[in-house]
């Protein structure tokens, strides 16, 4: 069991770091299509998002392909985003533009990302309310580690932190953590240097992965308390988000 997390963990840092490499030396569009401001101002290369997506996507699908598939559909809705964006925040004002009739990048990310993780949680349990609270979590952590990606390293070390107890543990939840901290640790040197951000599109991902290997390691008293805390981090995000400003 050891040896399958070991694999896991290597696979998805391996992956990431040489899918980061890649784009940094040929980036699809050219360069500047890659090149964002940061908070400070700098200068970050995006490569490190989709990267992480992509490694941590097929080491989760190695241990459970239902959690490989919402990995990378939280990853292309995060890309979209990344891409397609503009500056709104949160669900209540992206839910007010579509009532208004525009489809914002959010609204997509919204409805896209719950779908896939309620997908990817009918398949991993067997019963309909299990289904339900394992979609919520799987779309609520992605969500979660969105909220804490305000400065560089909050979103990677938050991946890290959360996912370590389930490393611990025994079963499938284990390999899918350590998928998920492998591509965190990959991108977490160039992530705080401030060479690279990894955007939605890693956070995204790394956020389903971390959500997938809960679903996978827990019954449903934890999938509940799990479900719980990501809709509380949810209704509270502004908070959330501030609260990882601060650190």
């Amino acid at each position: 069991m050891a040896e399958r997390k070991s694999r896991s963990l290597l696979l998805s840092a391996a992956l990431t770091r040489a899918g980061q490499a890649l784009l940094r030396t040929g980036p699809p569009g050219g360069r500047e299509r890659w090149e964002r401001k940061n908070h400070a101002g700098r200068t970050v290369g995006l490569y490190a998002g989709p990267a992480a997506a992509a490694g941590v996507a097929l080491a989760a699908g190695r241990v459970r392909p239902a959690a490989g598939a919402a990995v990378l559909a939280a990853g292309i809705c995060g890309a979209y985003d990344d891409v397609a964006g503009d500056e709104r925040r949160g669900f209540r004002a992206h839910l007010r533009a579509l009532r208004d009739g525009e489809v914002t990048s959010g609204a997509v990310k919204l409805f896209g990302i719950s779908a896939a993780g309620l997908v990817a949680g009918a398949v991993m349990k067997e019963r309909v309310l299990d289904k339900v609270l394992a979609g919520v979590v799987i779309a609520g952590a992605a969500h979660f580690v969105n909220l804490v990606d305000v400065r560089p390293g909050r979103a990677a070390g938050a991946v890290l932190a959360l996912g370590a107890p389930v490393l611990l543990r025994k079963g499938p939840g284990a390999g899918l953590a350590a998928a998920a901290m492998g591509a965190a640790a990959a991108v977490l040197p160039d992530d705080l240097g401030e060479r690279v951000m990894i955007g939605d599109t890693g956070a995204h991902a790394l956020g389903a992965a971390l959500g997938a290997a809960v679903v996978a390691g827990n019954r449903r008293a934890g999938l509940l308390a799990h479900a719980v805390a990501v809709v509380a981090a949810a209704v509270h995000g502004d908070r959330v988000s501030a609260w990882a400003r601060a650190l």
